[in-house]
């Protein structure tokens, strides 16, 4: 059971780590005025569980802060998040 739960805290870890990538090379695209990253595939990572990834990586770098309808989008995976994920983790802690 525990290799299970390592595993999917080390999968939290590395989606997350990919949606603040994900928003990093995106802003920086947008400052050179290069390709860039779809919004599709920016929430995508951020529904697969990098919301929090995605979430700094917006506030920190201050990217798609404005920007409608993703920002209400994101917000709402990120609620999502909250209501299902952390009471799963309290249940663990049980």
């Amino acid at each position: 059971m525990q290799t299970i739960s390592y595993a999917f805290h080390a999968s939290l870890y590395f989606v997350n780590m990919a949606a603040f990538l994900m928003f990093f090379a995106d802003k920086r695209a947008s400052l050179r005025g290069d390709w860039r990253t779809s919004e599709a595939a920016l929430l995508a990572v951020a529904l697969a569980g990098g919301s929090l990834g995605a979430k700094l990586g917006q506030r920190l770098l201050r990217h798609k802060t404005r920007k409608e309808p993703f920002r209400t989008r994101l917000n709402r995976v990120v609620a999502l998040h909250v209501f299902t994920l952390v009471p799963l983790f309290a249940l663990t802690l049980l």
